[in-house]
């Protein structure tokens, strides 16, 4: 079973890959790793952050526009810095694990694998496609229509690093849930990573989430925290 600072290794490798493929950077100064991405600004799990270097991080974030900046936390650093930078406290991540083979999630007539956006134009994200078409594919995304209104209903990426694959970015929008789609949507990016030779999927999970995750076949290693800075807000 993976643990959390695999999970941290993973989900760092996907903000990475996020940001210099669509048009970011990803930054280290001080030993801490900033991702400047298509969600903001954020820092990636440092040991000891200081006030004075968020406080730059904020400045930075600042002058290229944009509106949020976060920070992934481990369970055991000390958060105090971020109060003092003007850091609020977030939500929970929970840090969840499944050997591929354990999944055994069916195959879903409504879920399919894209690499363009096609028919899908205008309801997804266009460039975060980029993601998709990398070679050799690191990376892949699922979408859902509805079997009877062949509208969107949902979407999910997994990301393969070395023999770890993550699970990010699954949603299943409310007027389609409870019907299957976010089952099906796990099961096809998990497959598509198990092909490209990934042993073992993580994710981290809200605690809606974790109950469909468990469900599958998933199981809780820890927990993390996230702050957050909206620059809106001064």
């Amino acid at each position: 079973m993976a643990t959390v600072a695999e999970c941290e290794r993973v989900q760092t490798a996907w903000f990475r890959a996020r940001a210099e493929t669509l048009g970011g950077e990803c930054l280290i100064e001080d030993g801490l790793v900033w991702t400047d991405g298509p969600d903001g600004m954020n820092l990636m799990f440092p040991e000891a952050p200081t006030v004075d270097a968020l406080r730059r991080g904020v400045a930075r974030a600042h002058a290229r526009g944009r509106g949020l900046v976060g920070v992934w936390l481990g369970s055991e650093v000390d958060e105090t810095p971020l109060a003092e930078a003007g850091f609020e406290r977030g939500w929970a991540p929970c840090w969840m694990s499944a050997a591929l083979t354990e999944t055994s999630l069916p195959d879903d007539p409504r879920i399919a694998l894209i690499r363009e956006p096609g028919s899908v134009a205008g309801e997804f994200e266009r460039e975060r496609l980029g993601l998709a078409r990398i070679e050799p594919p690191i990376a892949w995304c699922a979408v859902a229509r509805d079997a009877e209104s062949a509208r969107f209903a949902g979407r999910a990426w997994s990301f393969r690093s070395g023999e770890l694959a993550g699970v990010f970015d699954m949603a299943v929008w409310p007027p389609f849930r409870r019907r299957g789609i976010g089952t099906g949507l796990l099961a096809a990016v998990c497959a598509a990573a198990a092909r490209s030779g990934a042993r073992e999927a993580v994710l981290n999970a809200t605690p809606e989430g974790e109950l469909l995750y468990a469900r599958c076949g998933f199981t809780r290693v820890g927990t993390g925290i996230t702050w957050w800075r909206h620059l809106s807000e001064g």
